[in-house]
């Protein structure tokens, strides 16, 4: 379910928080969906629990789970995450759109390889007619 990168330099629980955020907007975790448990999700990922822990409370924090005494942890809201997912995103795109434009990269090339890149065609290169 989760695949840690060793060699990200971002903390493990950053790590663990981004990817299932990942996982719920994408519909995998739904929900109302339970959540692993510290417990089970550390021995999986061969970590510390005190690592979990600290991604689920950021997770709560985030208001991206809740939890209920005696019953686990579960997934809150998904159209919140979804937001803020994209929000994040074109803000993102907004950044790299006025770095291609500083590049040269004209528009049409630039809305090219965006469709490229939803059909899974990209190939880095710029489009020529």
């Amino acid at each position: 379910m989760i695949y840690l990168d060793t060699r990200d330099p971002r903390p493990l629980y950053e790590q663990i928080v981004e990817k299932m955020t990942d996982l719920m907007v994408r519909g995998i975790l739904k929900e109302d969906d339970p959540i692993p448990s510290v417990r089970s999700l550390a021995t999986d990922l061969a970590i510390n629990p005190n690592t979990v822990q600290r991604a689920y409370l950021e997770l709560d924090r985030l208001g991206y789970i809740y939890s209920v005494k005696g019953k686990g942890s579960f997934v809150a809201d998904i159209g919140r995450v979804r937001r803020e997912k994209q929000q994040k995103l074109f803000a993102e795109l907004s950044a790299l759109t006025a770095l291609a434009k500083a590049s040269g990269i004209g528009e049409e090339d630039w809305i090219a390889a965006a469709k490229a890149g939803f059909s899974g065609e990209m190939n880095g290169g710029i489009h020529h007619d």
